[in-house]
Order: C-alpha cells, then structure tokens, then sequence
C-alpha cells in the first residue's frame, strides 16, 4: 500500500481514539489511575498531568443529549453549554462517568450556572478568571487560581504536587506543543498536502490519547510522512483551491459540517483560529519561571472573547492570516454564544480594512438541519474567491 493511500487510515486512527474512549478511559482507572475532566482551553493540565492524573476534554459536541438538558435547562442557551450537561446527566460521556473530578471555568454566565447543577452529579471545581487579561492584579489573581486548583487536587487525591513535578509536567506538555504545531504548520506549504478535514481529525483526535509520551511520537511520525508523501507524491488538493482561515467558537462533532461544506465546493481549511486548533498551542509556558506564574502567564494569555479587550486575537489573526496565506476567513458562532457574537464585528473590519479579505460569519448549533443552508452560503461564499 503506498504512503498516499495509508494516509486516511492514520487520520482515521485519530478519530476513533475518541469512539474507543469508553475503553480507553477504564483502561485508565484500571491501572489505579485518576482521571480529570475538563471543558475549557483555560483548564492548566500541566497541573493534573503533576498530580500524577489524567487530563481528558469532556464530550460537548453533539446535539444527542440537548433534549435531555433542556428538563432543567432553558432552550435558548449555547448548544455547547446544554450538550456539556446533557452528556453528563445521562453517563453518554465515557470520559464524565470515569472522571474522579471535573474542572470548570468561569468563562460564561451560561457554563458558570450549569458548573453549579454538574457540581450535583459529580464533584466539580470551578476557575474564576479575570475579565482582562493584561494587568498585574490579573495575574497575580489568576496565580492564586491556579495554586488553589494545586490545593484542590493535593486534598481529593492525598498528595503533594511539588515544583519539580509541575516542571516535569510543563516540559511535557510543552513538547507535545510543539509536536502539534509543527503538524499544522505543514497546512501553510502550497497547495496544502493534506485536507483540513484530517487537519481537524487529527488535533481533535490526539487529545483522547492519553499516553503524552506516545501522542507525541505518534504526531512526529504522521508529521513526517505526510511530508514525505508530499515531497515525493504531491498533493490531491488543488493548487488554486481558496485557503480558508477559520475563527470563532470551538467547532468538532457535529460542527465539521462546516468544513466538509467548504471543502466539498472548492476551498480548503488551512488553519483554525479557535479551541480545537492554534489558540491552546501557539504559546508556550516559560519554563524558566517559577512553574505557578508561567502556567497562570501561558493560560491567562489565551484570546479568547471573554476578555476585555481582546485584540490579541486580532494579532494572531493577522499573524496566521500572513502563515497561512489565508484568501478568505469564515467566523463560526454557535447560537447564543453572546462574547464571540459581539466581537465578530471587531473580527469582520480587522480582516477586511487590514487584509482586505473575503469575511463570513456563520451561527449554527448541534442540529444537521442548517446543513444545506450552510453549504449554500459557504458555495457562494467560495466561488467569490
């Protein structure tokens, strides 16, 4: 079999990482291990990964369980809020029903009240983060966090998280960084060697693989032969094919319909401005610092629209617009999701009045039902370009 036809294979083997979750996730426990769950690109994993734990991203991206979530919480809420409870109320999360405890994060009204309900199913801590992120009472409020979260996982597990252990842990994490960056970054060569529908399989997919150690070689590995197949194969994708950039809310699961619209009429995603892509890789924790402060530095740096202002994300756009060579940047917005709602009018002028580039927002939740409407747009959206 040659190297270009085992390429969709391995991106596959990703993807089912978190279909064998349930498995995968006992194997855990049953090696007398604790598993942690979180939602949130602020979560500090380096923290878990030193209390000797195991991080995982809790299931948030399906409108199976939304039904279910709407007995106790309001219909016109962020589908990503009510598939977070929905996931955790009926034990359809592999990773929730495993999990010894769950972290939270102060991100939105929405997540903050539902925090208070998952806290009734299974002990859960919340991090309260600042609305700004560039002052030094920020910060130093933000380093009480994530010492308190230190405290918090030292008193439910019994142990003592020294700072050797939270140096090991951030040395760690920052090399599967690495790792993860320098696959992706293979998406700025022209014409692009691989889809960004793998792109995506293969970020989303590497955080239900447990082993660090093992995700990292695995990455290196499927790094290196894609650029072998390219240097000596070429690409499938179409020189001309219009680079996408895509911004917004955290798009996986059900959200992929996205992607798959762009890429069916045309066009292909080089780069993904958002949770499951750059905005939790691009920085590295400072390992010269002391670990508290360089942990609480590299999180409380993330662009996120709950921070006011946030024209870090403005930079990275740029930044990744001139990377990527981006033709053309499409915003997704989930339903109710205020924050990145609002800021996609600053997104929207930086990326015509500073790049003079094609813009679209899309709002979408869970549901398949705008599917056709979706591809109707993006069509158009991609035949402008």
């Amino acid at each position: 079999m040659s190297q270009q036809n085992s390429l969709p294979e391995i991106f596959e083997s990703f993807a089912d990482a978190r279909k064998q979750g349930f498995l995968a996730a006992k194997a855990v426990k049953d090696a007398g291990k604790n598993l942690i769950g979180y939602y949130c690109t602020y979560t500090p994993v380096e923290v878990i990964m030193a209390a000797g734990a195991v991080p995982v991203g809790l299931c948030a991206t399906s409108d199976e369980t939304i039904p279910e979530s709407e007995k106790v919480l309001p219909r016109n809420l962020c589908p990503l809020v009510k598939s977070s409870y929905g996931f955790a109320v009926t034990d359809k999360c592999p990773y929730f029903y495993f999990s010894d405890l769950i972290v939270g994060e102060s991100t939105c009204d929405g997540k903050k009240k539902m925090y208070e309900l998952l806290n009734e199913v299974k002990p859960t801590h919340v991090l309260q983060l600042p609305n700004e992120n560039k002052s030094e009472r920020s910060l130093d409020y933000f380093k009480e966090e994530v010492f308190t979260f230190k405290e918090r996982l030292e008193k439910e597990f019994n142990i003592t998280i020294t700072n050797e252990d939270l140096k090991k842990a951030i040395q760690l994490k920052n090399r599967q960084r690495e790792t993860i960056k320098e696959f992706y970054n293979l998406m700025s060569l022209t014409p692009p060697p691989i889809s960004g529908l793998d792109v995506h399989k293969a970020l989303y997919g590497s955080e239900f693989k447990f082993d660090k150690e093992a995700q990292i070689q695995e990455m290196q590995a499927l790094t290196k032969q894609i650029y072998e197949t390219y240097r000596t194969q070429g690409s499938k994708i179409k020189p001309e094919a219009p680079r996408i950039l895509i911004t917004g809310c955290p798009i996986a699961g059900a959200t992929e319909k996205i992607i798959t619209a762009i890429e069916e009429n045309g066009g292909v995603v080089v780069t993904y401005e958002n949770c499951f892509g750059t905005k939790a890789v691009e920085e590295m924790i400072d390992e010269s610092l002391d670990p508290i402060e360089g942990i609480a530095r590299k999180y409380l740096n993330t662009p996120c629209s709950v921070m006011s202002n946030n024209q870090d994300r403005l930079d990275k756009l740029s930044e990744l617009i001139e990377r990527f060579k981006a033709d053309g940047v499409v915003d997704v917005v989930l339903q109710a999701c205020h924050t990145y709602n609002i800021e996609g009018f600053s997104v929207k002028r930086h990326v015509k009045e500073k790049h003079n580039l094609p813009y679209i927002a899309l709002e979408t939740d869970y549901a398949s039902s705008d599917t056709g409407q979706l591809k109707t747009r993006l069509g158009a959206f991609i035949e402008m370009l």
